[in-house]
């Protein structure tokens, strides 16, 4: 099995890749490989779409990429390849970002990426640091993971989506944030699975071992 992590020249790689290949040798769920290739992406078997910055420049990074922004929407749309945003990964997701100004995403999950506007002003934006998850809907992906235990954001935008069905799981920072989506095949996390220890590392092998 192939595990493709697309590299568009839109963020920090490294931990991804450490985590996802360590996680894969636990698991037994063969090869991960860093690629900004359409052709690798086109044959594997799992594809993980990272993103650090803004909205916009990371959509028109990812679609200014000869072939493989096709490549990517065949893979998850047409044959079905299991999928996970993480960070502006999962933003993109949406059918439109509201960062700066109004983007099109990809339109897999319905909603629109907006700006935390916390309750209480004395929480800070970017939302920054460990903060607890809490479990809306079951998924495989939380096979082992509970309500409370924390993962680590930084973000100023969230996903605010149409269908309550398809955000799996929020934290609350003075209102709830999104912080797992997921319909079909697709799943998209806000928070960075890969800097989340323990209970980021087995988000990561759920996703690796999901049959969906």
């Amino acid at each position: 099995m192939l595990t493709a992590i697309i590299d568009y020249e839109s963020g920090n790689l490294h931990s991804a890749k450490k985590a996802f290949q360590r996680m894969a040798a636990e698991t037994g769920t063969g090869k991960v490989v860093v690629t900004a290739e359409p052709e690798v992406v086109a044959r594997a078997d799992r594809i993980v779409l990272p993103g650090d910055g803004a909205f916009p420049a990371c959509a028109a990074a990812l679609r200014g990429r000869s072939g493989l922004f096709e490549a990517l929407r065949e893979a998850v749309e047409d044959r079905g390849r299991p999928f996970l945003g993480i960070c502006v990964g999962m933003q993109l997701m949406a059918s439109l970002g509201r960062e700066f100004e109004e983007t099109e995403g990809l339109g897999w999950i319905a909603g629109e990426v907006v700006k935390i506007a916390p309750s209480d002003p004395a929480l800070k934006v970017p939302h920054m640091g460990w903060n607890d998850l809490v479990i809306d809907h079951d998924h495989p992906v939380f096979a082992g993971v509970e309500s409370g235990q924390h993962a680590y954001f930084v973000h100023s935008y969230h996903f605010r989506v149409t269908d309550p069905a398809e955000r799996l799981a929020h934290v609350d920072y003075g209102g709830d944030v999104t912080a797992v989506i997921g319909r079909g095949t697709m799943l998209g996390m806000q928070f960075h699975p890969e800097k989340s220890q323990s209970t980021g590392l087995r988000l990561i092998s759920n996703f690796l071992t999901w049959r969906p």
